[in-house]
């Protein structure tokens, strides 16, 4: 699966350039993983997964850096909201929030993106509500959580977004006959 190639990329691509960067005590290693990594949603579960295990990679990374005390190594995980590339076109919250949290553009990403990496910032999440509800599935039962992504329309949120792509998939077949 591609979910699965991402995931040892990062981790291959690390593994190369690490030992350089720990020799000479330099360089940022960036982590790009989704606000989908620090909670989860129904039916993209292999999605989450791989975006929890980014996470899981950066975080311990980052703690072995730490304890080699290399402090001239930097890292910065970037967690954003659904970000405006198609990828997953139809996902939607609740009406009566969506125009609170619309799909993110990508070049307001980068540029969030690159601010952090530049100042040496060890997350960002974007937009910053994103802290918040981090925060609140720290503290809070799960029941309580589950309330909350019902209440935003989150527990559902990516129900029409699979919905247009099985509808695809299955005109795509109808076209080529199969």
């Amino acid at each position: 699966s591609s979910r699965w190639l991402h995931s040892h990329f990062s981790f291959f691509t690390t593994k190369a350039f690490l030992p350089k960067m720990l020799e000479m005590n330099h360089g940022h290693i960036v982590t790009v993983a989704s606000s989908l990594g620090l909670f989860s949603t129904a039916g993209v579960e292999d999605y989450c997964a791989s975006k929890f295990g980014a996470i899981g990679f950066h975080e311990s990374l980052s703690h072995e850096i730490k304890a080699s005390e290399k402090d001239g190594i930097k890292m910065t995980l970037v967690c954003p909201y659904l970000v405006d590339t198609g990828m997953f076109r139809g996902c939607r919250i609740r009406k009566e929030i969506e125009p609170f949290l619309p799909p993110l553009r990508p070049e307001f990403c980068v540029k969030q993106s690159m601010r952090a990496i530049l100042t040496d910032q060890p997350m960002i999440c974007t937009p910053r509500i994103v802290y918040m509800v981090n925060f609140m599935k720290s503290i809070l039962p799960f029941e309580a959580i589950v309330c909350m992504y019902r209440f935003l329309g989150a527990d559902k949120c990516m129900y029409p977004f699979l919905a247009q792509r099985k509808e695809a998939m299955n005109n795509n077949e109808a076209k080529n006959g199969i």
